[in-house]
């Protein structure tokens, strides 16, 4: 199995393999882990096509900077001419009219779309068990969860069905996966990755990013899809700093702070603790600056998060009404009939759940009360942030406080679910970029992530800092 695009590279350029082959040898092994549930469609005559296109301008000397690279795409960014669902029932058939400008600029790469990928309905979990169509499994043990909502794009990677796919992250569900799959995840700064064709859960949080074996690949991919966009209003106007091109550095020990309450928390698996422990010990010994600090507003973030996420979802999926596209009751038999019953039957529970509470936080005398209040907390959270980040340049904190749990176990549990992202939000919250990266097993041999967040605007420094730990 691949694990990167220059292993891929090498074996192209020595005859070991051409484009056609690997792409057949990724759709064999989609095939032989279909029961895994990660896709929902393969592009399987377009990627073979695309393959011997891509193979020809190879020898050619002029392949794209993505060449050989076989993508996955998580079934809420749009794709010209192919279906997307966002793994809700709301939208059965509908195809898209155009593509995301991340799908232009990877194509414009030579880049191999192979196919859409399984995630929670509108990006709506911690575990990919609110698909619409069945839970994906984690590869590494079948009865447990994939982690969410980029479950499918995490397992895809996971299991060698694709070289690199990418997800969404609007409260850590690029990270939490990665992290429960032994995998790089990383979320950029918000406005740092156009937003365009991306199905909306809430505007202000929703990021892209990619999941991948290796730091490389992931430097390589956020060089491509980077950037303004004039049909992204909140996509970043300036320049951004290259990923590929190491900066010089003048100071090379760093300021590192771990927020001890990720530490304490009750709910943190001992294995958790003790290999976070272990990766801030290692750092000291390298000569770095490790502090603990204590962020008192940790205990509010969850509710912040899901009070504004849950009115922006409320807002954003209101389009969705069987009116025009996806799908409509049969048993509707009027105009107010066919909106109250196309949504009742066509959204999942959880998004049902979401677009309630959204709704509730929102509505005439509870708006001061939660949203706006919630607004101001955030505002709070960020200027914490931002003050930490005046004396360290990094804080690390574990990805998510357990391993990846069985399927089921807390489907019953919506709060147990939603603190699962309790420490991934405060990224989402702040705007600021974060990773997670693989840091050891539990004594089931499960995955565990570490977390590592830096200032505003700094997505390629902290890219670079994994490249040297």
């Amino acid at each position: 199995m691949y694990t990167s695009l220059a292993q891929i590279r090498t074996d192209l350029e020595s005859g070991e393999i051409n484009l056609p082959k690997l792409v057949n040898n990724y759709l064999e092994t989609i095939q032989e882990k279909q029961h895994l549930n990660a896709f929902l469609e393969v592009y399987e005559i377009e990627a073979k096509e695309r393959a011997a296109i891509i193979e020809k301008k190879i020898e050619a000397g002029v392949a794209g900077k993505l060449a050989g690279m076989v993508i996955g795409l998580k079934d809420n960014i749009v794709y010209k001419g192919h279906k997307v669902s966002a793994s809700s029932k709301i939208l059965a058939g509908f195809e898209s009219l155009y593509s995301a400008t991340i799908v232009e600029r990877l194509l414009a790469e030579d880049a191999i779309i192979i196919g859409r990928l399984n995630c929670d309905e509108f990006a709506m979990g911690a575990s990919n068990e609110n698909s619409a169509f069945g839970p994906v499994k984690n590869a590494l043990d079948e009865s447990r969860v994939s982690g969410g909502s980029s479950g499918g794009a995490a397992v895809s990677v996971q299991a060698g069905m694709c070289l690199l796919s990418l997800g969404s992250d609007t409260g850590g569900s690029i990270r939490q996966p990665a992290s429960f799959c032994g995998l790089y995840g990383f979320k950029p700064t918000y406005g740092y990755v156009s937003r365009y064709g991306l199905i909306a859960y809430a505007s202000s949080f929703d990021i892209i990013g990619p999941i991948a074996h290796n730091i490389e690949d992931l430097k390589l991919v956020m060089e491509t899809i980077a950037g303004s966009d004039e049909n992204d209003a909140t996509s970043v106007q300036q320049a951004i700093p290259s990923f590929l091109q190491l900066p010089k550095e003048t100071e090379s020990k760093r300021k590192f702070a771990y927020i001890k309450e990720t530490l304490e928390t009750e709910g943190v698996e001992p294995a958790v603790k003790a290999e976070t422990e272990k990766f801030l010990k290692e750092l000291i010994s390298k000569g770095h600056q490790v502090d603990a600090i204590s962020f008192d507003l940790l205990s509010v973030m969850v509710p912040v998060y899901y009070t504004l996420t849950t009115a922006e979802a409320s807002s954003n999926l209101a389009r969705f009404a069987g009116m025009h596209y996806g799908f409509r009751s049969q048993n509707a038999v009027d105009l107010e009939s066919t909106i109250k019953k196309s949504r009742s039957e066509g959204f999942g529970p959880e998004v049902k759940r979401r677009i309630m509470l959204g709704t509730f936080v929102l509505s005439s005398g509870y708006y001061d009360a939660y949203y706006s209040k919630a607004q101001k907390v955030r505002r709070l959270v960020k200027n914490k942030t931002e003050e930490i980040f005046k004396n360290y340049d990094f804080i690390i904190s574990p990805t998510s406080p357990t391993t990846a749990f069985k399927i089921g176990e807390k489907s019953d549990n919506p709060l147990a679910m939603y603190l699962a992202d309790i420490f991934t939000v405060h990224a989402n919250i702040a705007g600021i970029p974060a990773i997670s990266i693989p840091n050891g097993h539990d004594t089931n041999g499960l995955p565990i992530g570490l977390q590592i967040m830096a200032p505003l605007g700094k997505d390629a420094a902290l890219l670079n800092l994994i490249s040297t730990l």
